[in-house]
């Protein structure tokens, strides 16, 4: 008999007694991803580097990966150490943080456009979101309680990224005064370029609110969490 095959009490114990999975190494590694992908974001809105939005784009491959692998095991999962519906939750906020992430950079390539001081702004304190969703994760496997901080500054970025996001929309359309002093100055020469101007605020606003979008799941992630330190504290 081989030296690493299992007798049959150990076969007899697995299957009344199975393993159960590493769900919160799971969640680290997933939520680790999600953090590497924001510094990336972060890079590409600090300059713009094509490289930059490669790396955002092959980690969110890696994402669905590892979203694909945990759904897998959790549908086959015997017993889980938390609530399947909070593991469902989270695997879920956190690959939707990495897709818009890379839906970000997406939108900023066809459309033409480059970042600007908001679109680096947000993703820096998204980024900051994510390295305390990432450290709140870390903690749940021994220190659970110390992550509801961790939760509550992850939904707090949410809450800091939608007031830089309004204020990217009221520097963005209080530009019209311009344009309609360079139309009453010279509408012939003025109104192509002030065309191209609109074109553009309205393109950056698409990319101002996906990043809104994005934000938003960070605070589910932290939501999420949060309701995982309460069950298992």
């Amino acid at each position: 008999m081989s030296g690493n095959a299992k007798t049959l009490t150990e076969r007899i114990l697995e299957n009344v007694f199975p393993t159960v999975p590493d769900f919160f190494g799971m969640l680290v590694e997933h939520s680790e991803v999600c953090l590497q992908s924001m510094h990336a974001l972060v890079g590409f809105m600090e300059t713009h580097d094509v490289q930059q939005g490669i790396q955002v784009r092959e980690l969110e491959k890696k994402g669905d990966e590892i979203k694909a692998r945990n759904m897998a095991v959790l549908n086959q999962a015997f017993a889980t150490p938390l609530d399947r519906e909070d593991i469902y939750r989270a695997v879920v906020a956190i690959d939707q943080i990495i897709n818009y992430a890379k839906t970000t950079v997406r939108e900023m390539e066809v459309l033409e456009l480059t970042p600007d001081a908001y679109t680096l702004e947000m993703a820096q304190i998204m980024r900051d979101g994510v390295v305390a969703l990432n450290a709140g994760f870390k903690k749940l496997a021994t220190t659970p309680l110390a992550a509801t901080e961790d939760a509550m500054a992850a939904k707090k970025a949410e809450r800091t990224t939608e007031k830089c996001y309004r204020k990217a929309l009221v520097s963005l359309f209080h530009a019209d005064d311009a344009f309609m002093q360079a139309l009453d100055a010279n509408p012939v020469h003025a109104a192509p370029k002030a065309m191209m101007q609109v074109m553009d605020m309205f393109k950056r606003r698409e990319v101002y609110r996906h990043m809104s979008n994005c934000a938003d799941q960070l605070a589910k992630a932290g939501s999420v969490l949060q309701d995982i330190v309460v069950q298992i504290s």
